[in-house]
């Protein structure tokens, strides 16, 4: 069933809901704050491929699983900067490549093997950097 709902707060839902009365299924849903989100749902929450706009401009394309960045997937700050790789739990987790703005890497280059948000170990990574741009193009298409 596609249906619209507002919440007390201010949020709002609109798109496919499960016989249980949870969002399940492709839909969007916009915060009080600013922040977009549209994608899959399962159980109530965001999951599978999405694509969520913050209000500061930032802006997560790629996989998520109970409500949280897990997967792979693209994550661009407001000002342009952007990893593109693994997420696990919501955090940069995994291998990946992070970009600045003027398209440069860093020195040493900032590609390899994070924990939250720290390079951990550097090695080239072309793999997950190439799932995570996929996994964003598949999310923008959802």
């Amino acid at each position: 069933m596609h249906a619209y709902y507002k919440y007390p707060d201010g949020s709002e839902y609109s798109g496919d809901w499960s016989e249980q009365g949870q969002r399940h299924g492709s839909g969007e849903m916009k915060f009080p704050d600013g922040t977009r989100y549209k994608g899959r749902f399962e159980n109530g929450l965001c999951a599978g491929h999405g694509v969520m706009y913050f209000a500061d401009g930032s802006s997560y394309e790629g996989e998520l699983s109970n409500g949280k960045f897990h997967g792979f997937g693209v994550f661009t700050r407001q000002d342009k900067m952007k990893f593109e790789g693994e997420f696990r739990d919501g955090k940069v987790w995994g291998l990946g490549l992070v970009t600045f703005a003027d398209g440069s890497h860093g020195m040493p280059r900032n590609e390899g093997y994070f924990e939250g948000d720290a390079l951990r170990k550097q090695e080239k990574c072309p793999s997950a950097v190439t799932k995570g741009r996929q996994a964003a193009d598949r999310a923008r298409a959802a």
